[in-house]
C-alpha cells in the first residue's frame, strides 16, 4: 500500500492540474472498485470546481465548490494519470495498460486525469457537504501537522503493552503512517520495534517525533519510494528506496557502524527492519 509520502507526492502532482479547475466531463466505466462506486458520482463531478486538493492521512480528498468532496484511495496498484495532449506535457506509459482506466475526468483545459486499478484495490467516493466519510471519522493527528506533538503522541502511547511498531501503524493514534516510514523512524530514534508502546520515555518520544518528520519530509522530496507500483502523478518513479537505512536491508551491516547487522522479524503479519544492537 502506499503511504503517506507517496499519497502526498500524487497529490502534489494533481494540484496544478485540479486544484482551481473545472471537471468539464466525466466518466466511471465500471461500476465498483473495491466497493461499489456512488451511482451519481459522474453527475456530480460534471461541471464542479475543484476549490482545493487536501491529502489526509492515505486519501485525497478534492473539495468541489458546493457539491461536498470526492474521495480517493490509491489501494496497491492504483495511480493518478495525468495526460495532457494539447500541452505535450506528460506521456503516458506504455505499460499502463488502458483497461485498467476505472475513472477518468477532464479539466476545462483538456487535460485528461485518470485512476487507473489494475487490482481494483482503490476506492472512490463521495463525502457529501459538511459530512465526514466514515473512514476519516476516527484517524489520528497528521504526523506533519502541528497537532501531532510529543506530549499528544506520549498520551497515546501511555500504559499500551502492545509493541512501540504496531501502536505507530494504528491509524487512530497517528494517521498515514505505514511499515516503511514506521520502520525507518525507529532506526533513527534508536528504538526497538518489539518495546512495549507504553515503555518508551519522554524522551524517546520527543526525539521520535522529530525523526518521523524527518524521514516522511525526505520520502515526499524524493518522491516517495517506488518498490512494486508506485509512480508519481507525472509517470515518474519515486527514489527514496535508494535511501532506506534498515527497511528491506536484512543481513546488511548497521549504517551507524555499531557492528550489528540489520535483522528482520514478523510483527502482526508485517516485516519489521532493525539493528538490534543500536535499537533498545
Amino acid at each position: 500500500m502506499p503511504e503517506l509520502p507517496e499519497v502526498e507526492t500524487v497529490r502534489r502532482g494533481l494540484q496544478p492540474h485540479l486544484e482551481g479547475r473545472v471537471i468539464a466531463r466525466a466518466e466511471a466505466r465500471r461500476p465498483d472498485l473495491r466497493w461499489p462506486l456512488p451511482p451519481d458520482l459522474v453527475q456530480v463531478l460534471t461541471g464542479a470546481r475543484v476549490v482545493a486538493l487536501h491529502r489526509r492521512s492515505k486519501y485525497i480528498l478534492a473539495e468541489l465548490e458546493d457539491r461536498g468532496s470526492l474521495l480517493l484511495h490509491l489501494g496497491m496498484s492504483g495511480r493518478m494519470l495525468i495526460e495532457a495532449e494539447p500541452q505535450g506535457d506528460f506521456h503516458r506509459d506504455a505499460a499502463i495498460l488502458p483497461r485498467h482506466d476505472h475513472v477518468v475526468f477532464w479539466n476545462d483545459l483538456g487535460t485528461r486525469i485518470t485512476f487507473n486499478d489494475a487490482r481494483r484495490f482503490g476506492m472512490v467516493d463521495l463525502v457529501a457537504p459538511g459530512a465526514t466519510h466514515p473512514l476519516l471519522a476516527h484517524l489520528g493527528p497528521e504526523p506533519l501537522g502541528e497537532g501531532f506533538t510529543a506530549e499528544v503522541l506520549a498520551r497515546a502511547l501511555a500504559g499500551r503493552r502492545s509493541p512501540v511498531k504496531a501502536a505507530l501503524l494504528d491509524q487512530r493514534i497517528v494517521a498515514g503512517l505505514g511499515n516503511i516510514y514506521v520502520s525507518e523512524a525507529l532506526f533513527r530514534a534508536g528504538i526497538d520495534p518489539r518495546r512495549p508502546a507504553g515503555q518508551v520515555t519522554a524522551a524517546e518520544i520527543a526525539g521520535l517525533v522529530g525523526r518521523i518528520r524527518a524521514v516522511l519530509e525526505e520520502a515526499i522530496a524524493a518522491g516517495g519510494s517506488s518498490l512494486r507500483d508506485h509512480r508519481q502523478a507525472t509517470g515518474e518513479l519515486g527514489y527514496f528506496q535508494h535511501s532506506f537505512r534498515v527497511y528491506d536491508r536484512e543481513g546488511a551491516p548497521c549504517p551507524n557502524g555499531c557492528g550489528g547487522v540489520v535483522a528482520r522479524i514478523v510483527q502482526s503479519g508485517r516485516s519489521s527492519y532493525f539493528c538490534p544492537l543500536c535499537q533498545r
